[in-house]
């Protein structure tokens, strides 16, 4: 059945966008041309979005070309979104997962934490720890990647804990250890912590960057690296908490003391070895990178950002120039200095997701399109009087509830894209700060816990064999409702405070 929907899904893209796009080149009357125009493109790229016909970026890019060849505006005004520096702030980041995957570095930091005293005796723990590694690597390289990196370790230790399990006598013999509790649990852990951990900072999730790039276009708002993450720490925290809870409460693991895991997990960490030289490397170039992100943040709360000192430090550290420099010391650090080996070289940076970067950049030129044409006023004023909503909290909780449901059905990053553009109009219209629920809507497309479909950690998870959609489904709507109920009430208040909205 889903891989019937999937199939209709797709291929009705190919009918549903030429028609929503003549629809709006042909049907609306007394609507300014330009408007109409980049009206028809956006919702036919939209429709493919929504029913992934087409690879996202490629409909991305065909929606860019077809606003120029219709003469909706000059391609030289059309590309220069293509320049911002979080395109730069992308290909950095995503370079340096590429050399933490590639060197083994997040493998080695979850060897070290399930290796930890106590850890590796009890279920409850192991499932905490994985759900803790998975959060924080989560925040900086592709959630795809950490829980595809993470998966066979997961599983391994299943097997053991399986394995142990029947020996005590805990389960059957001829049970099938694909479809513990426990197991479960794990799973999941694995996939929503992912998700929770892409919206700890700018560069954890496409979404995150790609909504924070249309918020700064269409308001001039500009959200740091530091804003971002201590906004997003708390509400992280607390999604985290909830997670444990429902995760627990709806896959309760079927013992919670175990033996023998600590003794597999001192194996793995002894065939891993001690550091190379290459870990070592991309270590230190993570950490410079992290530092002078964050830097600027701790330099206003010592000195103000009113001061010269940080006006000056906050322009020269540019998060796209810093991300990029952070890069380049991989191809600079030496592995093998003799030999003029270097921890990355070019093959390795032509790996990283090009298709992201390229989609952000479509997603930023149909923003200021949209604002330089006049269509977000006119598209927020007509849900403003449709709608009759003024309240803040009514539109901030519009913005989620959107957002969910559109990732639950598609890519989260189609649904940053679709949604932000939405809100701050609406918000504007409505008279309130538009910085607040568009940063909702960010968060919301981040979500997506109930079908395999909804993220590719969904995906990766479901595929192991461990969880059924009817648990997934179970454990996912539990925490939809919970999670957007945190960013409804939490986001506002802890946004106001580090100075965003």
């Amino acid at each position: 059945m889903e891989e019937k929907f999937e199939t209709i899904r797709r291929v009705s893209g190919f009918i549903l966008a030429p028609l929503g796009f003549l629809a709006m080149m042909f049907i609306p009357e007394g609507m300014d041309p330009t408007q109409q125009k980049v009206a028809a493109v956006l919702v036919g790229v939209i429709l493919l979005w929504l029913c992934e016909t087409l690879p996202i970026p490629v409909t991305g890019l065909f929606g860019v070309g077809l606003l120029v060849v219709i003469g909706a505006a000059p391609a030289s005004e059309v590309l220069a979104p293509f320049g911002s520096t979080t395109i730069f702030t992308f290909i950095g980041a995503f370079i340096l997962a590429q050399a933490m995957l590639k060197h083994g570095v997040a493998q080695r930091l979850a060897f070290f934490v399930l290796g930890l005293p106590g850890v590796g005796n009890s279920t409850v723990r192991i499932i905490l720890a994985f759900g803790g590694i998975t959060c924080v690597l989560s925040a900086f390289v592709s959630n795809t990647a950490t829980v595809a990196m993470l998966l066979p370790t997961a599983l391994g230790i299943l097997t053991v804990i399986a394995q142990l399990m029947q020996d005590k006598g805990i389960v059957k013999e001829d049970f099938d250890p694909l479809r513990l509790r426990v197991g479960a649990a794990l799973m999941l852990m694995l996939a929503y912590g992912a998700s929770i951990g892409g919206l700890l900072t700018p560069v954890g999730a496409p979404p995150n960057l790609i909504g924070r790039g249309l918020i700064e276009e269409a308001t001039g708002v500009r959200i740091s690296f530091g804003q971002w993450v201590m906004t997003a720490l708390p509400i992280c925290i607390c999604m985290m908490v909830a997670l444990t809870v429902i995760l627990f409460i709806v896959n309760r693991p079927e013992t919670r003391r175990i033996e023998g895991v600590a003794e597999f997990v001192a194996e793995q960490k002894k065939q891993q070895g001690r550091m190379s030289r290459a870990e070592i490397n991309t270590i230190i170039a993570f950490s410079i990178t992290v530092f002078l992100w964050i830097f600027p943040a701790i330099l206003g709360m010592i000195v103000s950002v009113d001061s010269a000192i940080y006006e000056a430090v906050d322009e020269r550290l540019n998060e796209g120039i810093v991300a990029v420099l952070g890069a380049v010391l991989l191809f600079v650090l030496p592995v093998e200095p003799k030999k003029l080996k270097y921890t990355l070289d070019w093959s390795d940076a032509a790996k990283i997701d090009w298709g992201t970067i390229i989609l952000f950049g479509c997603g930023m030129i149909f923003g200021a399109m949209l604002g330089k044409s006049g269509l977000a006023e006119s598209i927020g004023s007509g849900l403003n009087s449709m709608l009759g909503v003024s309240s803040a909290v009514v539109i901030t909780g519009m913005a989620v509830l959107l957002a969910i449901l559109i990732s639950e059905t598609t890519s989260n990053t189609a649904a940053a894209a679709v949604t932000v553009p939405i809100v701050v109009p609406l918000a504007i219209a409505a008279g309130i700060d538009p910085v607040i629920p568009a940063m909702a809507a960010t968060f919301g497309a981040s979500f997506g816990f109930m079908l395999p479909i909804s993220t590719p950690q969904n995906a990766i998870v479901y595929g192991s064999g461990c969880v059924s959609i009817a648990r997934m489904i179970r454990t996912g709507i539990s925490f939809d409702i919970i999670g957007g109920a945190l960013i409804i009430f939490f986001l506002p208040t802890v946004a106001t405070m580090v100075g965003i909205g």
